[in-house]
């Protein structure tokens, strides 16, 4: 199954759980949110709850998870372009470079993923 066809079929699995479709769309992806029983936004292709943050209201821990959250994204699109640059690539030496690159992007990454795991 592609991952198109996944999240789709998470989209239709969120609505027979009675989640309504919203008019907001994620941040990060652009997807439409959906809101959850609790009142809670949630996005069906990152699979991550979504906090809305209204002008001039406070910055709360759940906006920094969703701040992470989007440099979460970022980090994952970047691995992807250097994995590609790392496949194509013959010069040993600019390989290395890449692999350096690589290697740091997979520590800060990591790095999120703890973060978000203690968070509550």
């Amino acid at each position: 199954m592609t991952r198109e066809n996944e999240e789709l079929r998470s989209m239709a699995d969120l609505l027979r759980s009675g989640a309504t479709l919203t008019e907001y769309s994620c941040p990060v992806c652009s997807s439409p949110l959906f809101r959850l029983k609790g009142d809670e936004l949630w996005c069906a292709k990152c699979q991550k709850k979504v906090v809305v943050v209204k002008e001039g209201e406070q910055v709360t821990e759940l906006t920094s998870l969703a701040a992470l959250g989007e440099v979460e994204s970022t980090l994952l699109g970047k691995i992807q372009e250097i994995n590609k640059m790392i496949r194509e690539e013959g010069d040993i030496e600019h390989l290395q470079r890449l692999s350096n690159v690589l290697s740091t992007l997979l520590e800060n990454l990591e790095k999120i993923k703890k973060i978000e795991k203690q968070a509550p």
